[in-house]
């Protein structure tokens, strides 16, 4: 565990920077970065990188937009393109695919309010890296935060992500409006998960749960053993 490295990005208006950090720390151990929005480099030998979620920059234009054009940016697709896993969670899950890395975009929720609470995750597949540690089929609860979660996609990426295993997670019930009711999908290569619910917000019974916690064991357990 010791030789994990990690880093999370920092974006003005990032909020749950530290949590991220704090999950990772806990979970993973090892060394976490933290990283801010305006550097142009990446810490070397970094395993994983995480993206928290936020407002970053305030969700001008778009969640996301501004934040996937800032500098430290180029080092992450840079990253993500050699195989280095990263994790976009909400507000980070609207960057990966602003950027480019994930596919589809994230509109404003149906019913245009904000959305707070717990919700009941199915796990689409336990064969990828950030999802070893569930079952197939597993029904877990995490939280959620945003007004803008609503996955879109057109007709052919959504059969694509389907049928090459992509979706990691999918709501059990109607929470966003999200197309197929997604929450979370991997890039092509399986090193990048952007999904909307808050794994990092639940890793310990006493946060009120610790569904999440698998996510974070996964991704070291995959990392520290290749």
């Amino acid at each position: 565990m010791s030789s994990f490295s990690a880093a999370v990005v920092t974006f003005p208006g990032s909020n749950c920077d530290r949590d991220m950090a704090v999950a990772i720390e806990q979970v993973c151990g090892g060394s976490v970065h933290r990283v801010w929005h305006g550097d142009a480099e990446l810490p070397s030998g970094l395993d994983f990188i995480a993206l928290p979620g936020g407002f970053s920059y305030g969700d001008y234009l778009r969640s996301g937009a501004m934040a996937a054009r800032s500098p430290i940016m180029q080092a992450v697709i840079a990253a993500a393109n050699r195989g280095i896993a990263v994790l976009g969670v909400c507000n980070g899950f609207q960057v990966l695919t602003e950027a480019g890395l994930l596919p589809g975009a994230l509109m404003r929720n149906a019913g245009i309010r904000f959305v707070c609470r717990e919700a009941a995750l199915t796990v689409e597949t336990s064969q990828s890296l950030f999802t070893s540690g569930y079952a197939a089929g597993q029904r877990i609860t995490i939280p959620v935060a945003h007004h803008d979660g609503n996955y879109f996609a057109d007709q052919a990426t959504l059969d694509r992500l389907e049928n090459e295993g992509r979706v990691a997670f999918r709501y059990a019930e109607q929470v966003n409006g999200s197309a197929l009711g997604i929450a979370g999908v991997l890039s092509a290569q399986g090193n990048v998960l952007g999904m909307m619910p808050h794994p990092e917000r639940a890793i310990e019974p006493a946060h009120g749960g610790s569904d999440g916690r698998a996510l974070f064991e996964s991704v070291v357990g995959a990392l520290v053993s290749a």
